[in-house]
């Protein structure tokens, strides 16, 4: 007979966040763009006498490292779990959310150990965007 141990190293365990917000809850777009520019931050870009000035406002996700899933999905580590509870509880009435628990490998665990300098976080939150020209053109019907 065959004996399989299965050891665990720490605690592999994350939280996965998923929300979705309630346009209509929102009393406004420049309302609801507050709520993710607190969530994710937002670069500023001020130009003034020829000169370009950039800035980045950090937001609650700036302080707490996580892996984005996908626009409104990410995955963060238990310890973090109660400020992101008193983030949403802020937008309880006009945001959705839900959270599961999930199995991280070794390499996931290791991203979520450490919080991304502001650089890696920006690279983080536009990638897999794309800028697209486009072209005014009429559409005949």
């Amino acid at each position: 007979m065959m004996k399989i141990t299965i050891k665990k190293k720490g605690n592999g365990t994350g939280i996965l966040i998923s929300f979705s917000t309630q346009g209509e809850n929102f009393e406004s777009v420049s309302e609801r763009s507050k709520f993710f520019e607190k969530l994710h931050g937002r670069k500023q870009i001020i130009i003034r006498q020829n000169k370009k000035y950039k800035y980045h406002r950090p937001g609650v996700l700036d302080e707490i490292p996580h892996i984005p899933v996908d626009n409104s999905v990410f995955i963060i580590m238990q310890e973090h779990m109660k400020q992101m509870e008193q983030f949403f509880n802020e937008w309880e009435d006009k945001v959705m959310v839900k959270s599961f628990p999930v199995l991280l490998d070794d390499e996931e665990m290791e991203k979520l150990q450490e919080v991304p300098t502001q650089e890696e976080e920006m690279d983080r939150n536009t990638s897999g965007f794309k800028l697209l020209k486009v072209s005014k053109k009429k559409v005949i019907q």
